[in-house]
């Protein structure tokens, strides 16, 4: 590791960065979440026992690894204090592990609804957000008007939820006329949630930035969690079907308070096929039996939303999105996951271009584009091999190294890990 590496997505999220941040973090001193929300998560088997880690670093489970929750994070007290119980059940020290930025914003039950009504409005131009309230939460941030962790032991806090609380029932009795929501969102009951959920929290919360810079002065190596992918992205993704924050490996270093130069190697975590939870093009994706087949072979125990629960929509690997996912995140290194799920395939398509208007291109286009765009397939042989258990990469079969030598000339980036198997040490390192 170098001071500070970054482990982020290339496609939609879901590529499998548990896994690989998991690993990694057996080397690094500190782990930092630093966006987003508990819309996503990272699902990592460990000891046995499989966590969907929401808000908590998943470095955390490592053992050794201090935890942070940056300030680019927006969350929820009661998903975090499950996740908090849930660890010390299975015997982790989180109290000695676990810190949260004081700038981190809180969401708050009116963001959930909100989030609800809003999707309720668009109709036939859903999102597919999940409800959770982050993009409200978000709102609030950029608005001026949200409430912090700091927030929770201010004076004013009562004052400040009161009049937020008041203003988001307005703003619900305009997009939900028909809902009254003064019972769900019952002032008195909320303030005494917050306040208890703050007394819980207050000895994990501190200046996480100024923590990371004496971690840096003393030598320390940092691991920074990225949430989703780039094509989720507010400004480079598919915009509107995007996420409320960015999902890049540069706004990192802004949602954990560290500079931008130590970071020196982007992991870009690519899927050996392609999945995507929610709305939103997807020119490689597969229907019917082909999806079902493989969605129930894919990751450990199927291709189904950390979060959600929700069946993953499932495709063949896009060179042409991958390549501009890696170019968006500045990788310096591509892990590539869950090649081992290939193994039952005679042919395996890979998309290499696609084509609009009768043209083809290897350019990823404006959303407009391509939502029309159609998949112009390379197709390879499988391996028709079970691929787990190999420790080197020279031991793959000859189909398999072809398949990931193809695709790392496509996107032009160097595959440098390969995952093939769920276990913790299912990692094979190539040499570049």
């Amino acid at each position: 590791m170098s001071k500070v590496d970054v482990v982020i997505g290339c496609f939609y999220g879901d590529e499998g960065k548990g896994k690989v941040i998991d690993y990694l973090a057996a080397d690094a001193d500190v782990a930092v979440r630093c966006t987003g929300g508990d819309n996503a998560g990272h699902t990592i088997k460990a000891n046995g026992v499989k966590y969907a880690m929401h808000l908590i670093p998943s470095g955390l489970l490592s053992g050794h690894t201090i935890g942070v929750i940056g300030n680019g994070v927006v969350l929820n007290p009661q998903v975090l204090l499950e996740e908090i119980n849930n660890l010390k059940e299975h015997g982790y020290d989180v109290d000695k592990y676990l810190k949260i930025s004081d700038k981190t914003h809180v969401i708050f039950p009116y963001h959930s609804k909100l989030d609800v009504a809003l999707e309720k409005v668009r109709q036939a131009k859903k999102i597919g957000t999940t409800g959770k309230g982050i993009g409200p939460s978000y709102c609030d941030k950029y608005e001026r008007s949200g409430i912090r962790m700091e927030d929770l032991y201010a004076p004013d806090f009562k004052e400040r939820l009161k009049e937020q609380t008041e203003l988001k029932l307005a703003l619900l009795k305009v997009y939900d006329p028909e809902t009254d929501y003064t019972k769900e969102l019952d002032f008195d009951k909320m303030f005494a949630e917050y306040s208890d959920y703050a007394a819980q929290l207050e000895p994990y919360v501190c200046d996480t930035s100024a923590f990371l810079h004496q971690a840096l002065k003393d030598g320390k190596k940092i691991l920074l969690e990225g949430q989703l992918g780039s094509l989720k992205d507010t400004d480079h993704g598919i915009y509107p079907m995007v996420t409320s924050s960015s999902t890049l490996a540069p706004y990192g270093a802004i949602g954990a308070g560290v500079p931008p130069y130590e970071i020196k190697k982007v992991i870009t975590v690519c899927k050996a096929y392609s999945s995507a939870v929610g709305a939103g093009a997807f020119v490689s994706e597969i229907f019917g039996e082909e999806a079902d087949e493989l969605r129930r072979r894919g990751g450990d125990g199927g291709e189904f939303g950390a979060t959600t629960g929700r069946p993953r929509r499932m495709g063949w690997f896009d060179c042409v999105a991958s390549k501009y996912g890696c170019r968006m995140q500045g990788a310096t290194d591509v892990a590539f996951t869950v090649l081992d799920v290939l193994g039952y395939l005679d042919e395996i398509p890979v998309c290499v271009g696609y084509e609009i208007d009768g043209e083809v291109t290897k350019e990823f286009p404006v959303t407009h584009l391509l939502e029309k765009a159609k998949p112009v397939y390379k197709v390879l042989p499988g391996w028709k091999e079970d691929i787990r258990g190999i420790k080197k990469y020279e031991d793959l079969p000859e189909n398999c190294r072809k398949y990931i030598e193809f695709i790392e000339k496509e996107i032009e980036y160097p595959i440098t890990m390969i995952s093939n198997g769920p276990g913790r040490d299912d990692i094979i390192y190539r040499n570049k």
